[in-house]
């Protein structure tokens, strides 16, 4: 497979005019990749009533076991409902991956990301098959020394994004020896 290039012709805004500047100025914008994270609030809104609502029926109307499960789907109820709360105060988060410093957020929906330097990111890559429960398909997975953040497929809006983040993570990376 061969690959060709072609040479653009001078053109009145050549790098010899001083134009040089801003296009330095422009690979600098290039190289700053920024994926706002997506959050779906369906998932919290059913288990939060669902949880709440049958709990309180289980607790209600059935024997001592039930009313332990009850107490159970209950307390879920309201910790997913705590989680609703926060996607409403706190935005989903956004990476940003630039040569000067690196944003991540904790989860969803929660304050203070976490600003690194590029060099800090040990490593970047994808799980397609042995992911956590609960999470979907691929997990983007990226260390920080010894702590490891998990990116699942559906925080972001497309499969497209997660790749973005990977390939500028990776040209900070240090190259891997054979």
């Amino acid at each position: 497979m061969s690959t060709s290039t072609r040479s653009k012709p001078a053109s009145e805004s050549s790098p010899k005019d001083g134009a040089a500047e801003a296009l330095g100025d422009d690979r600098k914008e290039r190289e700053t990749v920024e994926v706002e994270l997506e959050g779906s609030r369906q998932r919290l809104i059913s288990w939060t009533v669902f949880g709440i609502i049958f709990g309180i029926l289980l607790v209600w109307k059935l024997g001592t076991v039930a009313v332990w499960g009850g107490w159970i789907l209950i307390a879920l109820g309201v910790f997913r409902g705590y989680q609703l709360v926060l996607s409403f105060i706190h935005p989903a988060g956004t990476i940003i991956v630039s040569d000067q410093h690196v944003v991540l957020p904790r989860k969803l929906h929660r304050p203070n990301p976490i600003d690194v330097k590029p060099s800090e990111v040990t490593a970047a890559y994808f799980l397609r098959r042995s992911v956590p429960l609960y999470h979907a398909a691929p997990v983007l997975v990226i260390e920080l020394g010894s702590r490891a953040l998990l990116f699942p497929r559906d925080w972001f809006a497309t499969e497209a994004d997660q790749r973005h983040v990977v390939h500028a993570l990776r040209h900070h990376l240090p190259p891997v020896k054979p």
